[in-house]
């Protein structure tokens, strides 16, 4: 993902009005972020703690959408696995986070959700290469084609909330 800034993400919000997007608050190490190594921009907002925003690049520019996240958290009695990175091996807590719809839709109450990692660290569980094996003899083309994967699925998320 290319650098962006702190407007650009807030002009990218479809589901979000202006004075929500205006009102919410970057990620605490927004300056520092590894751009070269994220997919997407997904982050929990600090003051917000049930608000998580997901920012993607695609062709006709940023996408952004706010989600909310259940009270009380992800149920302890069970494992679910996180939609966008699939990541059988992460200890991350996975919420259904959902997200209105953009447009009249989503005015009239309607919602769409998914599995995500409860921190949003997606791009991060992707790039971890498995242990070479028979049938993953090259751990960097594994990575490659999850990357690919969790590209596709954040897309096709952002469509449903689009109503595409």
């Amino acid at each position: 993902m290319e650098k962006v800034t702190a407007q650009q993400i807030r002009a990218s919000f479809i589901n979000a009005s202006r004075s929500e997007a205006a009102k919410l608050n970057l990620p605490r190490n927004f300056e520092e972020l590894t751009w070269d190594r994220m997919d997407f921009l997904g982050w929990r907002d600090e003051k917000m703690p049930l608000r998580g925003y997901l920012v993607i690049p695609r062709p006709e520019g940023l996408t952004g959408v706010m989600l909310r996240a259940p009270e009380g958290g992800a149920k302890k009695n069970r494992t679910v696995l996180c939609e966008l990175c699939r990541d059988v091996f992460s200890k991350e807590d996975v919420l259904l986070w959902v997200a209105r719809r953009a447009g009249q839709s989503g005015r009239d109450g309607n919602t769409v959700g998914t599995l995500i990692c409860a921190d949003f660290l997606c791009c991060s569980n992707v790039r971890v290469e498995p242990p070479a094996n028979e049938i993953n003899p090259e751990p960097a083309a594994v990575v490659l084609r999850q990357i690919e994967s969790l590209l596709a699925r954040t897309e096709q998320f952002v469509d449903r909330v689009q109503g595409r």
